[in-house]
């Protein structure tokens, strides 16, 4: 059984509920006055523009913090070469919480190829530059300069997914975990609404931030380690390398690690010498340390596996990293919320729309979400390539039908420029909701990467008739004339209830449909924990047949990973081929970008596969990490640009597939070339077009901004 957690909403109200809610949480003193307000007992500092909608992370603790009777303030995009603009509001009573924003800043500010992107979407008229690198560390250095003595509190998809030491693919290194780097007082990953609420209480009662140590879904930095809890050395969890070579326990007093800083009164225990039962609640696991992940792969890639072992907030253990003398403590994940919590925090008093503050300009990753709403959390598919499951966890978290729906009537009644058009009933993935276990015991004991790879677990409800009648009942609803899923589907998932499949393609797709495939080779799919291409095959041919019985014109917009570990230029090869035997032109590529700690970042820096139990000298995964060799993948998937052919000349010469080069119509790209043409440009990018659609001129919405998939 999962543990059990307080209900977030059932604290005490501190002592400022007095006021009303705030229009807009204030971003400066001037609004704190109009609100009579002499301060702010706690100050959000983001990376992003401030929007006070549920999809943005500031406005969701913001609100769910001022619920419980503390007053807000919200610094956002702050300038950060001096501590001048995280004065603004002047002196916080609790703590300043500080995000990089909805995406990883390093992710937000460069491509998959480490160049600087021009925009930001997240910015007023997408303006670059607005962040600086690593934002979390930044921002929370200029909050200790700014005052002395105030508790930094860091949180957010940045911080959450370099909670331990990382592999950073920009400086092509392993990182300190972002607590120690930073230098604030405790770091929250994962949705942080439980540990963010009694924290903040705590703190209002006098509690020292650096006594709590013992909340959820938190980080933490000891001199030494408890001595009430018993340690187990990771490597007696699962013993990496060869039987032939001794284990090393990354615990033991070093030259670089005095015995004076080694703990005394903590019991470690081993595998002959651990108790059959022990208590979970008080067993902590020791992990390699930061110096020793850093210059031994295979250690790195087994304290990934562990950490993603260890995942299941129903059995998971803390985790402990040593960083020079101090020990970086993982708390075990956060409990999920319940529908009653998750409904709640999606009904505070949202303005649904950016900060007066901005004016007229244009925030793009609002344009594309203001009509959108999310009915649940958490993804238990287990991509390698995707932080969902590191950030939200496995087990899926739902609002309410009654929420949703009520949600739709408020953007109905409040949300300026609505013309009827729900863009997206959605969340991680499309199809995922009230999905879940057949028990609860099961759930809380499992320690599987993924629920649905390599098989979809027996264990796992698949009826998405639910959904289904969620649809039909937003449908209904009087002033709604469309809703759209623009959400990643899970087509696996899709064909178990083809009645799901028929209500999709019959009344919410709008002429497209994004769905990803990946890739169609097997070692690359098996590195991704993604379906093989049969899967996709049954529900192309479930989408043609419903779309045909409902007399539309409609087609599949499949997505593909150049460059991902695992994959070599034969299964590119293969995979350009597969899009010319099925007509698609696949005019948008997306390589391959190592984000933090993720399994196939894993996969990516040490060569191991931490999918399975790793053994020394058994680097089975390869990585196309060379520039050229990622210009040719991405040139596979766009074999019918005319500037990527003198590439692929090159490499299909090389490979012994010169065969494959001519004017016919098994041939992948023609002998000729164009005049003009031939410098790798990019190309003018166009929607997917299929050999049913090509010349067909279509209606359709837009496609230019695509929503952030990992």
């Amino acid at each position: 059984m999962h543990p059990q957690a307080r209900d977030i909403f059932s604290y005490r109200k501190h002592w400022a509920h007095k006021f009303a809610p705030a229009p807009f949480l204030p971003m400066r003193q001037e609004e704190m006055a109009d609100l009579g307000w002499d301060s702010c007992d706690i100050i959000i500092v983001t990376g992003d523009a401030y929007v006070d909608q549920a999809s943005f992370g500031m406005a969701i603790i913001g609100r769910l913090l001022e619920a419980q009777g503390f007053r807000v303030g919200i610094i956002a995009q702050p300038g950060w070469k001096d501590r001048e603009d995280f004065m603004q509001l002047g002196r916080p009573n609790l703590f300043f919480g500080v995000t990089a924003g909805n995406m990883d800043s390093m992710v937000n500010g460069y491509t998959s190829d480490r160049k600087i992107r021009s925009d930001d979407a997240y910015t007023p008229d997408a303006q670059g530059g607005r962040r600086p690198d690593r934002a979390s560390l930044v921002y929370s250095q200029r909050c200790k300069e700014a005052y002395k003595g105030i508790p930094v509190v860091i949180g957010g998809i940045e911080a959450s997914l370099r909670r331990i030491a990382h592999y950073d693919y920009w400086q092509d290194k392993v990182r300190h975990s972002a607590l120690v780097d930073s230098k604030a007082d405790l770091l929250l990953f994962g949705n942080a609404e439980r540990a963010i609420v009694e924290l903040a209480h705590r703190l209002a009662q006098g509690e020292n931030i650096r006594d709590i140590s013992n909340l959820r879904g938190t980080a933490i930095l000891h001199s030494s380690l408890p001595g009430d809890f018993t340690y187990i050395d990771s490597t007696d969890v699962e013993a990496p390398g060869s039987t032939a070579q001794p284990k090393t326990n990354p615990y033991s007093s070093t030259p670089t690690t005095p015995p004076a800083i080694q703990p005394r009164a903590a019991q470690v225990v081993t595998l002959h010498t651990r108790p059959r039962r022990l208590d979970r609640e008080r067993t902590a696991i020791l992990l390699p340390a930061y110096e020793q992940v850093k210059g031994d792969p295979l250690l790195y890639a087994h304290a990934s596996r562990i950490l993603h072992l260890e995942s299941n907030p129903g059995n998971a253990r803390a985790l402990v990293q040593k960083h020079g003398k101090r020990y970086l403590w993982l708390n075990p994940p956060p409990i999920p919320l319940t529908t009653k919590e998750l409904d709640r925090v999606y009904e505070l008093p949202y303005q649904r729309k950016p900060h007066p503050s901005y004016g007229d300009a244009r925030i793009p990753a609002y344009e594309m979400i203001r009509f959108s709403i999310n009915i649940m959390r958490g993804c238990f598919g287990g991509c390698t390539f995707c932080s969902i499951t590191e950030h939200e966890g496995r087990i899926i978290q739902n609002r309410s039908e009654k929420s949703i729906l009520q949600e739709i009537e408020t953007i109905r009644d409040n949300v300026p420029g609505f013309t009827g058009n729900i863009s997206d009933l959605g969340g991680p993935t499309a199809n995922m909701w009230r999905l879940h276990c057949k028990e609860e015991k099961i759930e809380s004991s499992c320690r599987r990467l993924s629920c649905v790879y390599p098989d979809i677990c027996k264990n796992m409800k698949t009826d998405q008739m639910p959904l289904v009648h969620l649809y039909r009942k937003a449908r209904a609803i009087p002033g709604i004339k469309r809703i759209f899923i623009a959400s990643g589907l899970r087509y696996d998932l899709a064909v178990r209830t083809p009645e799901y499949v028929k209500e999709l393609v019959t009344h919410h797709v709008g002429g497209y449909l994004k769905i990803a495939p990946e890739h169609t080779e097997t070692t690359p799919l098996a590195h991704m924990m993604k379906p093989g291409i049969r899967s996709y095959d049954r529900f192309k041919a479930m989408f043609e047949k419903y779309s045909e019985a409902a007399g539309k014109e409609q087609y599949l917009i499949p997505y593909f990973i150049a460059a991902h570990p695992g994959t070599t230029d034969e299964d590119m090869l293969n995979l350009a081929l597969w899009l010319k035997k099925n007509g698609f032109r696949a005019d948008q590529v997306q390589a391959y970008l190592p984000s933090p700690m993720a399994l196939a970042t894993a996969m990516w820096h040490t060569g191991y596969n931490p999918l399975k139990k790793i053994s020394r000298g058994e680097k089975t995964v390869f990585s196309p990490k060379g520039m050229r060799q990622r210009q040719l993948h991405k040139a596979f998937l766009r074999y019918h640009d005319a500037n990527n052919w003198p590439l692929l000349r090159e490499a299909l010469k090389k490979m012994g597939r010169a065969d494959l080069i001519g004017n016919g119509k098994h041939q992948l790209i023609p002998s000729w070339q164009p005049r003009g043409t031939g410098d790798n440009g990019s190309g003018k990018l166009r929607p997917f077009r299929t050999k049913h659609s090509a010349g067909k001129k279509k209606a359709g919405r837009n496609r230019g901004l695509h929503k952030q998939r990992r």
